[in-house]
């Protein structure tokens, strides 16, 4: 390596593999790695060190410029060498791969438009904060469910699990199969140094949400094991959609909540950055990358005084009439966007649910109708396609919750 005088050996197999660890320098560069085998030399020109961040998931991660988004002035100012691109193609295979048909690429305009744009803001901003070189590896297919991104043994030596993988769907534009994604997407990067990953996937999983919670959290620990490194895991709350069933949007939603349990995981809400419930794909995704950022840029490096973590449900209690709620992540309190709480709604011991009245009282709300008398549930955005405008005062919007554990509709919607 050009950064020091040290030659590293290493001997080969007869199957012409060969591995050795090499001392890295801080952050920077550029520089050259050059590897001299008996008859041949190869060098490694423009390396950077620095944060390297895996971005996987489906259609919402992999989105880029071109599919309609607004950024004519981040395009126009994209160029930066700092900053790195690796593609990993769409393929499947049945067992595990050791290399992927990819290569980095320097941050351009021209690659910024054609690279995933949540990945982007993200890398754009660590690189600002921290002023190191970052690269960022894109492994995305739209469609997909987390099955196939979960190595296929996980999936098939567990009941639970591969039964409602026998419940997908199958489509010809993407992968169902177990593991067949993260064999030739995933796999072949388990030897390579990560930062850490950003997720963005949960809507084709929005069939099988009851067992979303227990899939994806194995998911997330397989993927540590194989890479030996107890990395930080952000992902996306999925958006609000109106899907085909009542509610299953706001049960994903639920279990992906509960996903942040797992150590050195974190989720961002993006219930505000919709601009049409009748697409799947919002356009907003540099908010959604800049909300990443912020998460890995506290969580992960420490740094302070940023706004990062959406409130979330933490109590209840009955007050005569009333319930008071109150939340993790608003110690500077709560506020509205707009006159009135939107999308809370309280229930009896009937179980049916009617239309709040709202009142905030610091970092808690007071919730309450009064043609019920003694309260016992409350329901915040839960459903496909609520948008809240219940915020924390640094402006993140509250998580979706239910203080309840009871059934579910998820009947076919009417039309």
């Amino acid at each position: 390596p050009s950064w020091d005088t040290t030659t590293y050996f290493a001997k080969a197999t007869s199957g012409a593999k060969w591995e050795t660890v090499i001392n890295t320098p801080k952050a920077g560069g550029t520089f050259t790695i050059t590897v001299k085998g008996n008859n041949n030399s190869i060098i490694i020109e423009d390396v950077l060190i620095g944060e390297v961040w895996l971005a996987s998931g489906q259609s919402n991660m992999e989105m880029n410029i071109n599919w309609g988004m607004k950024y004519d002035e981040e395009v126009k100012n994209a160029a930066n060498n700092q900053i790195r691109f690796f593609h990993i193609p769409k393929t499947t295979s049945i067992f595990p791969l050791e290399d992927v048909r990819a290569e980095w690429v320097i941050c351009t305009a021209e690659a910024m438009k054609n690279f995933s744009t949540a990945a982007y803001f993200l890398g754009k901003k660590i690189n600002e904060q921290l002023n190191v070189p970052v690269g960022l590896i894109s492994a995305c297919w739209g469609g997909t469910p987390a099955e196939v991104w979960t190595p296929e043994d996980v999936i098939l030596n567990d009941k639970i699990l591969k039964e409602a993988a026998a419940k997908l769907q199958t489509f010809d534009w993407w992968p169902s199969t177990p593991g067949y994604a993260y064999n030739a997407m995933i796999a072949p990067l388990t030897k390579f140094k990560i930062a850490g990953i950003i997720w963005y996937q949960g809507e084709s999983n929005t069939g099988t949400a009851a067992t979303y919670l227990q899939l994806f959290t194995t998911m997330i620990s397989s993927w540590r094991k194989k890479w030996d490194n107890d990395f930080p895991f952000y992902f996306v709350q999925i958006a609000p959609y109106s899907y085909g069933n009542n509610n299953i949007c706001a049960l994903l939603r639920e279990a992906q909540t509960k996903t942040t349990a797992l150590e050195k995981t974190g989720m961002v809400v993006t219930s505000d950055l919709v601009d049409n419930i009748n697409d799947i794909h919002p356009k907003l995704k540099k908010e959604v990358g800049e909300r990443l950022a912020n998460y890995a840029l506290a969580d992960n490096y420490g740094k302070t005084n940023i706004a990062f973590k959406s409130p979330v449900y933490k109590t209840m209690q009955v007050e005569k009439n009333k319930i008071r709620v109150s939340f993790s992540d608003a110690d500077k309190g709560l506020m509205l966007k707009g006159t009135a709480a939107t999308d809370f709604f309280i229930a009896g011991a009937d179980k049916n649910f009617l239309p709040a009245m709202v009142k905030l009282d610091g970092n808690t709300v007071v919730v309450f109708n009064k043609n019920i008398k003694e309260p016992v549930a409350v329901r915040f955005g839960f459903s496909n396609t609520a948008m809240p405008n219940l915020f924390s005062a640094d402006g993140l919007p509250v998580n979706l919750f239910r203080t309840d554990d009871w059934e579910v509709d998820t009947s076919p919607v009417k039309k």
